[in-house]
């Protein structure tokens, strides 16, 4: 099957250069259009129905994510592309959409198309973008979420409804306050990096928690916390300095 694709970047040898990589290297790709602005992506985005969007998050007449604002029903998949890693990188990663950095790796650039082949699931892709404008959202009325892939699907849990995070082997369980558990093929350390902005805390080489979910920290034992679902669990002695801290500021 033929993956159409539209690419959304100001710089036209930027442009140029990736049109040719998708359809020089990449099987049975088709670039449909290209645009080098927000107004001129979301009138290109109303004429053709491309299966993949890639969409530079940083445009010169603004940002990607105002193009998908001005989209009502998308149903594209999107594959980010940006020359720098800042905040918006990880509302991406929240979402577990893709992105690529700049300069283009080939390789990196054909695993992309390659995932977005596979998936081509619209009503997933909905709730990701919905989760990523939610995440890139304001104010107090804001709630972030994360999506999770597990062997059941894409679940996309309230950031705040996470009690704690498990190492187990290289997958991660979630434990939520509902009672519920959640297995993600993913290690540990990774969901460390994007919750550590989130009053989550390594306390632990198995385990990352929720300080807001901590009940109370117990001295004795060499120490240990008990969470708000009454779980316990043991405290790195290098941490325990650090979580205490944490617990005073919060």
């Amino acid at each position: 099957m033929t993956l159409k694709v539209v690419i959304v970047e100001d710089e036209k040898h930027s442009r140029e250069t990736l049109k040719t990589l998708l359809e020089e290297f990449c099987d049975d790709v088709k670039v449909l259009a290209t645009a080098g602005s927000v107004p001129e992506a979301v009138k290109v985005l109303s004429i053709f129905s491309p299966d993949v969007v890639f969409l530079d998050i940083e445009l010169q007449s603004g940002e990607g994510f105002d193009i998908l604002n001005q989209i009502e029903h998308p149903d594209f998949e999107v594959i980010f592309t940006t020359a720098f890693e800042k905040y918006a990188l990880k509302a991406i990663k929240f979402s577990s959409l893709d992105y690529l950095l700049k300069p283009i790796d080939l390789e990196e650039l054909k695993e992309a198309v390659d995932k977005a082949r596979s998936r081509m699931d619209t009503s997933v892709y909905r709730q990701q973008i919905e989760t990523l404008m939610q995440n890139l959202g304001q104010g107090a009325q804001k709630q972030e979420k994360i999506c999770l892939a597990t062997t059941a699907g894409m679940e996309f849990i309230l950031i705040r409804d996470i009690i704690l995070c498990k190492a187990d082997g290289s997958y991660t369980s979630f434990t939520l306050k509902d009672g519920s558990s959640l297995l993600v093929s993913k290690h540990l350390k990774e969901y460390e990096n994007l919750l550590s902005d989130h009053q989550f805390m390594r306390v632990h080489n198995s385990y990352l928690i929720n300080l807001k979910e901590v009940k109370k920290y117990i001295k004795s034992d060499g120490g240990y916390i008990i969470m708000s679902n009454d779980m316990h669990v043991s405290i790195s002695p290098r941490k325990k300095e650090d979580l205490l801290d944490s617990m005073k500021r919060l």
